[in-house]
C-alpha cells in the first residue's frame, strides 16, 4: 500500500463512535510522522443506530483535500451488520483493505473475493479490556489495533500514545488494553 496519500473510511452506526475512532487515528497517525492528516464525519440528521460514516486522509505532506473520502485505501467496519445496507466496498482502491469488526474469519465475509479482507473481534477484546459502560460495550478503540496490525500504517506505538491523549486514568488503560488485544487476535486475508 502506498504511505505517500491514504484516504480511510469508517462505517459504523450512530453512537458506536467511529468519529472518535478516526479523529484517535488522526492523531496517530500525527505521531508517526504523517504532516498532513485529516478526520471528518459525515452524517446528517442520522439517529443512534443508524449508518455514519467519518473519514481520514494521512499524507506525509500538508493535506489540501477537505471533501468526502470517494476511494479509500482503507476501510475500517465497525458493525458487521452494515455489510447487509451499505455497500462497503464502494469506490474502494484496488489495492485496498477492509477490515471488519467481526467473529468470522476473512474468507467468511461476503463481499468480493477480488478485495482484502482483514477481520478482528473487536467487541471480544473490548469486553476482555473491560470497556463496557451500562452494558454497552465500546469497541471503537479497540479497532485501532487491527487497524494497526492489518496495515502496518500506524504503529501500535502511536495508537496507544493517542489513546493516552484522549483518555486518563482506568479508562485509558482499558482503550489501551482492548487495541493491544485487538492488535494481536486480528487476521488479514492473504488476497
Amino acid at each position: 500500500m502506498d504511505n505517500n496519500y491514504i484516504e480511510v473510511r469508517w462505517h459504523g452506526r450512530g453512537g458506536q463512535g467511529a468519529v472518535t475512532a478516526a479523529e484517535i487515528l488522526a492523531q496517530a497517525a500525527f505521531y508517526d510522522g504523517y504532516k498532513g492528516v485529516t478526520a471528518a464525519p459525515f452524517f446528517g440528521a442520522e439517529r443512534r443506530g443508524a449508518p455514519v460514516i467519518a473519514t481520514n486522509r494521512l499524507a506525509r505532506e500538508p493535506v489540501r483535500t477537505l471533501s468526502l473520502v470517494q476511494k479509500p485505501s482503507v476501510v475500517v467496519v465497525l458493525d458487521e451488520t452494515i455489510l447487509r445496507v451499505v455497500d462497503v466496498a464502494a469506490g474502494i482502491r484496488p489495492d485496498g483493505l477492509i477490515i471488519i469488526n467481526s467473529k468470522k474469519s476473512p474468507d467468511r465475509i461476503a463481499l468480493p473475493p477480488s478485495l482484502r479482507i482483514a477481520v478482528t473481534d473487536a467487541t471480544r477484546w473490548a469486553t476482555e479490556a473491560g470497556l463496557i459502560i451500562s452494558g454497552t460495550v465500546l469497541f471503537n478503540t479497540s479497532i485501532l489495533g487491527g487497524f494497526s496490525k492489518a496495515t502496518g500504517l500506524v504503529s501500535m506505538e502511536s495508537v496507544e500514545k493517542a489513546l493516552r491523549e484522549h483518555f486518563h486514568g482506568e479508562a485509558c488503560e482499558k482503550n489501551v488494553l482492548g487495541a493491544r488485544l485487538a492488535c494481536e487476535g486480528t487476521v488479514v486475508s492473504r488476497t
